[in-house]
């Protein structure tokens, strides 16, 4: 019977997984190119490296230093101070970070023609309990019914290829106008410090603030062939300066009478245009598809194909996708859209699990900046060990010969699945005969559209 416990080895094997992780990636390099040295004795990657196992432990900084057996080995001042330090680029960090977990271990286990994307969403960040945080502001919180709360506009830029999602930068947006805006920055900083830099940044508009990151993201090496995100960004001044980027947009459209496109030859809002065009019939992928042209104030116009599809939710309603590549066919369009959804993803696991706006309660707008990008990091590491057991290609040169790339989730694969869970299901619950269960599931399939019956037929043949 061995002595060693249970938790005990966990503990052992996830200390290996994060010092395998810092070591691969040279976090510790990284940290220095973002200009993090060390003030006195304890190097900044030690420091960083105990910051970013808390979450794991169960415990938050305050209760382990009040437990008696506590294994951090520096005091409680040396955190605080690495955390406000208003000289370290976290922005910069991430961005080396992301790309160097991107470009060499992530982009090498995948194809050119995979429809990788950056992804660009909003999040709510939330100091509801807070009254002297720096740059406190009221936002509005579109998961709550769009109430007002105290807390930051969370802008996030991420990077997928439809299995692994990255974070490749953000800010944590407050408000220029000073009746929104509950406490202003801090006084008397020195311009030429990245901590007076980054509070700027805060200040600035949120179509100004995702194109700032694109251009950062792009300047380290990122690559990606679409830009995602959905209707609260989808302004043709914006999507016509991302195509300034040559990179092209995918994203779904506000239903603005404000908002005009060129089509036919004619300035028309959304809903005119579907007045107008002819609807297909029965149970199609998507309803219409019209070419339209974007213009700006300055007379700039970029060809794009407008793709109306039926709103699951209320099937009398109706929802339009704009993509900027003229070549891609209207299903692949939707499916590439689908790609967004990683991003929620991502906001949902850092909030219930990485303990993001909850960890430390720092006031300064630094420490909250380095908050985030200690949770963004964590979150990085589980897409690369979730790609590592789930990608055999990462194993070595010989797995990666013999093994086929990850596929994109395909919704034909998970209707099969579903089928054969239904098949089991009516067999031991209702107790039918298999004869019974085949002629209700034909009678099903018969029922289904041509082209979802197609592929069906397909990958019962492969199976």
């Amino acid at each position: 019977m061995s002595i060693i416990s249970h938790k005990m080895k966990a503990e052992n094997r996830f200390s290996m997984t994060v010092d395998n992780f810092f070591k691969k990636f040279s976090v510790g390099s990284l940290l220095k190119q973002a200009n993090a040295y060390k003030e006195k004795g304890v190097p900044c990657v030690k420091v960083f490296k105990v910051l970013f196992k808390l979450v794991f432990t169960g415990m938050n900084l305050f209760m382990n230093y009040e437990t008696e057996n506590s294994d951090i080995p520096f005091a409680k001042d040396v955190a605080y101070r690495f955390l406000n330090s208003m000289h370290i680029n976290w922005q910069r960090f991430l961005l080396l970070l992301s790309a160097k977990v991107i470009n060499h271990h992530i982009a090498p286990l995948t194809t050119d023609e995979r429809a990788d994307a950056f992804v660009i969403d909003d999040s709510f960040f939330s100091r509801t309990r807070s009254k002297a945080v720096e740059l406190l502001c009221w936002v509005k919180d579109h998961a709550d019914g769009n109430k007002n709360k105290k807390g930051f506009r969370m802008l996030t830029l991420g990077w997928t290829d439809g299995n692994s999602f990255v974070p490749v930068a953000f800010n944590l947006l407050s408000s220029a106008n000073s009746k929104v805006r509950i406490n202003p920055a801090r006084q008397c900083i020195d311009k030429r410090t990245v901590g007076f830099k980054r509070r700027q940044n805060a200040l600035t508009t949120s179509p100004e603030s995702a194109l700032s990151m694109l251009k950062q993201a792009m300047s380290v090496g990122i690559k990606a062939k679409y830009v995602l995100f959905d209707s609260w960004f989808s302004f043709p001044a914006t999507i016509i300066k991302i195509c300034k980027m040559n990179l092209n947009v995918i994203a779904m459209l506000k239903d603005t009478p404000k908002i005009y496109y060129t089509f036919n030859g004619e300035k028309k809002s959304l809903r005119e245009i579907y007045r107008t065009v002819r609807k297909r019939r029965g149970r199609a992928k998507y309803l219409a598809s019209v070419a339209v042209e974007l213009h700006d104030k300055e007379d700039n116009l970029v060809p794009a194909k407008i793709v109306f599809v039926r709103d699951r939710r209320n099937r009398s309603k109706w929802l339009a996708l704009i993509s900027t590549d003229m070549n891609l066919p209207e299903s692949e369009i939707i499916r590439i859209y689908g790609k967004r959804w990683d991003i929620e993803v991502f906001f949902k696991m850092c909030k219930s699990y990485l303990k993001l706006a909850k960890e430390f309660q720092g006031r300064s707008y630094d420490m909250m900046v380095a908050h985030t990008t200690i949770v963004f990091s964590r979150y990085i590491m589980l897409a690369v060990e979730n790609r590592n057991n789930t990608d055999l290609r990462t194993i070595g040169a010989l797995f990666y010969y013999c093994c086929d790339e990850l596929e994109d989730i395909k919704f034909v694969e998970a209707l099969q699945l579903i089928i054969e869970a239904l098949k089991v299901t009516l067999q031991e619950k209702l107790f039918l005969s298999k004869e019974t269960i085949n002629e209700l599931l034909g009678y099903f399939v018969s029922s289904l559209p041509d082209y979802i019956k197609a592929k069906l037929s397909v990958v019962s043949c492969e199976s």
